[in-house]
């Protein structure tokens, strides 16, 4: 997590406690969009998200981007890549250019607009609701293999693994009386990447959605568009794909082959990066803990995960990677 810097003391003052209700409204005004003064805070963690409505047209949506994380260029590559899907009539939903900016500053704070767009999580156990994901996710990588990102960091066991358990050591998160357990079996996980790395061999990176699951897909009568290319970074394609599947062994079966029956239609898939389906998801299981660890300085973190960093939760963790651990190390989704 090199891009990331952020305190673990929870007594300090976090930069978005200054973030109230006038200094949201103040802040679009200052771009000319005068607000009326409806104000609802919309789901997320990371950043601050807000719909505003507006004296005239419809309302908007602002994000505030979480001081510290990403620089303006690294904000504006992702811009630009969303603007690249734009061009190519991809259903995504870009930052709207407001006197020839897509990247704002108030007081502070650094935050985009983006139009509003409605719409329902998809039937992801709908064999066609899975290729129309696929067909639309082949037609972002086609795109996103055209060039690499500058700036953006890559997914990969060091990113994803090593460093977040690292900062979790050194913070002092995992009780000391599990500090030993926890540390051995992240060895036998990363080990057990590491494996599947290798099985797979080199594959290309390209530049990814970075956190393709359900919940950043909108589906309407014309089918899905994607939102929150926040995570965007360089990774191997099946990153977009495996968060689609869930179940046993042979639900994953089918969904991945429903999601490449949409997805080769625009792009190849190599059938190596299913050896890769199992790391990641034991990747985004560690980083996930560290992702918590690193913003536990922020109020909204201890209020909305009060079970991280109990007893429980650590013990839960050791069983979970411990299931990974054997995982990794069956056979692909089908013969490679």
């Amino acid at each position: 997590m090199h891009n990331e810097s952020i305190s673990s003391d929870t007594n300090a003052a976090h930069p978005f406690s200054r973030l109230d209700p006038a200094r949201v409204l103040d802040a679009v005004d200052s771009v000319g969009l005068h607000g009326d003064g409806r104000l609802l805070a919309l789901n997320s963690y990371e950043n601050r998200v807000y719909q505003v409505g507006r004296d005239e047209g419809e309302p908007v949506v602002v994000k505030f981007y979480r001081p510290g994380r990403w620089s303006d260029a690294a904000i504006l590559e992702e811009h630009a890549f969303v603007a690249e899907l734009v061009e190519h009539e991809i259903p995504v939903v870009p930052a709207m250019t407001i006197d020839g900016r897509t990247l704002h500053e108030f007081d502070g704070f650094r935050f985009a607009v983006f139009p509003r767009r409605g719409g329902r999580a998809p039937e992801l156990g709908d064999p066609d609701t899975l290729e129309w994901m696929g067909r639309f996710i082949g037609r972002i990588h086609a795109v996103g293999a055209v060039k690499p990102y500058a700036l953006r960091p890559e997914l990969n066991p060091r990113t994803f693994g090593r460093e977040p358990f690292e900062y979790l050591v050194r913070h002092d998160f995992i009780p000391p009386e599990l500090r030993a357990t926890y540390a051995s079996v992240v060895e036998q996980a990363l080990a057990g990447v590491a494996r599947c790395y290798e099985r797979a061999g080199s594959l290309p990176l390209l530049r990814l959605h970075g956190d393709c699951h359900g919940g950043n897909v909108l589906w309407t009568g014309d089918g899905p568009h994607f939102v929150d290319f926040d995570d965007s970074r360089m990774g191997p394609a099946i990153q977009d794909l495996w968060m689609l599947l869930s179940g046993e062994r042979i639900d994953m079966v089918r969904q991945m082959s429903d999601v490449l029956a949409g997805y080769e239609d625009f792009c190849d898939f190599d059938p190596r990066q299913l050896y890769l389906v199992e790391a990641l998801r034991t990747l985004r299981l560690i980083h996930y803990a560290g992702w918590l660890a690193m913003r536990w300085d922020d109020p909204a973190f201890p209020a909305a995960f009060p079970w991280f960093n109990t007893q429980r939760y650590w013990q839960d963790r050791i069983l979970e990677l411990r299931e990974q651990v054997a995982l990794m190390d069956e056979p692909p989704l089908w013969p490679v």
